[in-house]
């Protein structure tokens, strides 16, 4: 079970990887976007990623009941045209974009939500495509995506496992052999009570493909715990300052919590290890602080020995406590005095 970007391989006993989603967050600004970039390289990212559409790829321009959000969320009240053109990706900027992340030494790729968006990236020669969890049923996307041979992370936010398993099943008919799925929860920001992260393994062991987090809750405790249940694959929201005024604000990260995620994850990677019952170097030393018998007095040889005359006490250079039993009624080879070490040598 593997997943391979580039020369990198993802494996069930890989680090985390860690996708920086910029989205709305630049905020209309380029300047903003090439920024974000550099940002999410300074504080531990190991990739960015940008959505690459444009309103009039997405929908209608159009004000009617269908074409207007009305579910009570962040974006309550706008048109989905009105959203989506605050939210937009120029094309133009995407090679401008790609070639920062070259620059500063970050991949960077896109989400594709039509054709037209797949065909720029196949000529920017993205390293890899994210299916978005609304895109996650369009299977004439997922066909063309899979075409282009490229690694898939595919989010499946709004999706039951029947839809998810279809969908993996399209990428893979249609030529795609490199997928990795995310569990993701569509709701923005997502209560943490809807997590349910153990899907993550669940998704694992029933697709047998690399999965991961698509985080849409604030802050970075989930992204953390994600890695507890297998998650090879963290992608998190990066916004410059909360002070910006983005759609995707609400469950982004700053810079500093990004520097966090990112240490985060790497200790709770290094501490998950594997099963090991062995004596670690670094407790090696406090061996000596166990407890173990020593005799309590000063004593004649020939005495023979009963409980009263051996304590268990620390530190650990007398014999094991397991071996008082034994040497109870033993006749001493010596004079002992107090605070020798009780062994067998000792002994008649």
């Amino acid at each position: 079970m593997k997943f391979k970007i580039n020369d990198l391989e993802i494996n069930i006993n890989s680090k985390p990887y860690l996708i920086a989603e910029v989205s709305a967050n630049h905020n209309g600004s380029i300047d903003r976007a090439l920024e974000l970039i550099e940002t999410a390289k300074l504080n531990g990212a190991d990739a960015v990623k940008f959505q690459t559409y444009t309103a009039n790829t997405m929908t209608f321009d159009l004000d009617t009941e269908d074409f207007k959000i009305d579910n009570g969320g962040l974006w309550d009240g706008q048109s989905l045209y009105s959203l989506y053109k605050k939210a937009e990706t120029p094309f133009e900027w995407m090679k401008k974009l790609f070639d920062r992340g070259k620059e500063v030494g970050i991949t960077v790729f896109s989400t594709p939500f039509d054709d037209t968006a797949i065909e720029l990236l196949e000529e920017l020669n993205t390293p890899m495509y994210k299916v978005a969890s609304f895109e996650l049923t369009d299977h004439e996307l997922l066909k063309n995506i899979a075409k282009t041979k490229k690694p898939v992370i595919l989010s499946t936010g709004l999706g039951n496992f029947e839809e998810i398993e279809e969908s993996v099943n399209v990428l893979k008919n249609n030529g795609s052999d490199n997928i990795a799925v995310l569990h993701c929860i569509s709701g923005y920001p997502t209560p943490t009570e809807d997590l349910n992260l153990a899907t993550i393994k669940d998704l694992r062991d029933k697709l047998n493909l690399i999965t991961g987090f698509s985080d849409h809750t604030k802050g970075i405790n989930a992204s953390v715990a994600a890695t507890a249940y297998g998650a090879k694959i963290i992608e998190k929201h990066l916004i410059d300052t909360h002070e910006t005024d983005s759609a995707d604000k609400e469950f982004s990260i700053n810079p500093s919590q990004l520097q966090n995620l990112s240490s985060t994850i790497s200790e709770f990677w290094e501490s998950h290890g594997e099963p090991n019952y062995e004596i670690k170097s670094s407790e090696k030393q406090n061996l000596r602080f166990r407890r173990s018998l020593y005799f309590n007095k000063d004593l004649k040889v020939g005495k023979k020995i009963s409980k009263d005359d051996i304590s268990r006490v620390r530190p650990g250079h007398g014999l094991e406590i397991k071996y008082l039993d034994e040497i109870i009624g033993l006749e001493l080879n010596q004079d002992i005095s107090l605070g020798d070490r009780v062994s067998f040598d000792k002994f008649k």
